[in-house]
């Protein structure tokens, strides 16, 4: 079973879009929304990362980061991130290594449709878990950091 409410998450590396090397400590300090989905190019992926896409600055206005994580192959999520103006990362994970980290992974080897909270300490504030709805989960983090403080910009 995925990673709990109140677990340390897992740290974890690899390569973004632009082939940058990208870790969880480099948000050291930021609260982090951690999503994992299959693959880019099909229709709740796309639906769920323009999800986020259109939602980022608001996010980051709340203070808090974005990463995306799949098992596609570099390429693929450049070509998708280009196609959709994708400016968050998203990391590919094709040896499933952070996928089997945070405890994601069905069986062979299908990563499942998750979204963690991390907080600025990266202990995992809230999780969602919804398989073919994929626009639940930024409206329950939409929601979830709106209530938990006001955005910066009104701080």
């Amino acid at each position: 079973m995925a990673l709990k409410v109140g677990a340390r998450a897992p740290t974890f590396g690899g390569r973004t879009v632009t082939g940058q090397p990208i870790a969880l400590s480099d948000f050291a300090g930021k609260a982090v929304v951690v999503y994992f989905f299959r693959r880019v190019f099909t229709p709740n992926c796309a639906i769920e990362t323009k999800g986020f896409r259109d939602n980022y600055a608001e996010l980051r206005a709340y203070g808090v980061d974005v990463i995306g994580v799949s098992a596609d192959a570099p390429e693929t999520h450049c070509r998708f991130a280009e196609l959709h103006g994708i400016s968050f990362p998203l990391v590919a994970d094709e040896l499933r290594m952070i996928s089997r980290a945070y405890d994601v992974l069905w069986p062979l080897g299908i990563i499942g449709r998750y979204t963690f909270v991390l907080d600025d300490t990266h202990v995992v504030a809230a999780v969602m878990h919804h398989e073919f709805q994929a626009s639940r989960h930024l409206d329950e983090v939409m929601r979830f950091v709106r209530d938990r403080k006001p955005p910066s910009s009104r701080a």
